[in-house]
C-alpha cells in the first residue's frame, strides 16, 4: 500500500503516524521476551513446583531464545501451543492452525517452519528461536525496524511470521527481484495485504547486507 500525504496542511501524516504506532507495535513483538522471563524462570522449575500434574503428560528439555527449559507437556502439544500457553511467549501467533497462513513461523536451528504442524517433544535439543529472541526494544533486529522503516504492517497481527520468515529468507537462495523475494514470502499472508511495503522493507535489508 502506497502513503498518500496529507492534503491538510499541518496535520500528521500517516506515515508518522502509524511510524510511531507501528514501532510500539513491532517492538511489543519482542517486549514479551522481559516480561516472559519470569515465566520462562517458572516453566524452567515446572517439574520441581509444580502442584498439579497433567495426565499423560511427559517432561522435555526445550531450548528456546537460548534459555533451557524443563517442561512437562502433553505428547500432542503442537510447538506452537507449548510456546504460547506453556512458556507465554505469545509473539508467535496462532492464525490458520493449519500451515497455510505463516504467522505462527519460528527459527529451529535457523531454519523457519510452521509451529503450528510440529509437535514440541520433537525438539528437545533443537534451538528454537521466537520473534521474542529476534531483537530487543531499542536494539531491533535490522529486519524488525525496516518493517517499521517501511510501513511493513497494518493490523499487525500476520508482522512476527512475516519478520521471521524475512530474516531466514536472507540466508536462503533467493534471486534479486522483488518477484523472487513475494515467492518465497508466499508461506506468509497478510489479509490487510500490505506486501509491497513487506518486499520493501525485505529488499532494503538486502540491500544493506
Amino acid at each position: 500500500m502506497t502513503n498518500k500525504k496529507n492534503s491538510y496542511a499541518g496535520s500528521v501524516s500517516r506515515r508518522s503516524f502509524l511510524s510511531g504506532l507501528g514501532a510500539a507495535g513491532v517492538v511489543a513483538t519482542a517486549t514479551p521476551m522481559v516480561a516472559a522471563a519470569p515465566a520462562a524462570a517458572h516453566a524452567g522449575t515446572l517439574t520441581d513446583t509444580a502442584p498439579e500434574t497433567m495426565e499423560g503428560a511427559i517432561p522435555v528439555t526445550l531450548r528456546v531464545n537460548g534459555k533451557m527449559l524443563d517442561l512437562q507437556v502433553d505428547p500432542r502439544t503442537t510447538l506452537l501451543d507449548c510456546l504460547r500457553e506453556t512458556i507465554s511467549l505469545t509473539g508467535t501467533k496462532k492464525g490458520c492452525d493449519h500451515g497455510q497462513c505463516g504467522a505462527c513461523t519460528v527459527h529451529i536451528n535457523g531454519r523457519r517452519i510452521n509451529s503450528c504442524l510440529t509437535l514440541a517433544v520433537m525438539h528437545e535439543g533443537d534451538e528454537i528461536t521466537t520473534i521474542e529472541g529476534l531483537g530487543q526494544p531499542g536494539n531491533l533486529h535490522p529486519m524488525q525496524a525496516s518493517f517499521v522503516k517501511h510501513d511493513g504492517y497494518q493490523c499487525g497481527y500476520c508482522t512476527s511470521g512475516q519478520i521471521m520468515s524475512a530474516v531466514a529468507l536472507l540466508k536462503e537462495k533467493c534471486g534479486p527481484s522483488d518477484t523472487d523475494v513475494k515467492e518465497l514470502m508466499s508461506g506468509n499472508i497478510c489479509r490487510c495485504g500490505a506486501y509491497s511495503n513487506i518486499v520493501a522493507a525485505i529488499q532494503d535489508v538486502r540491500q544493506q547486507a
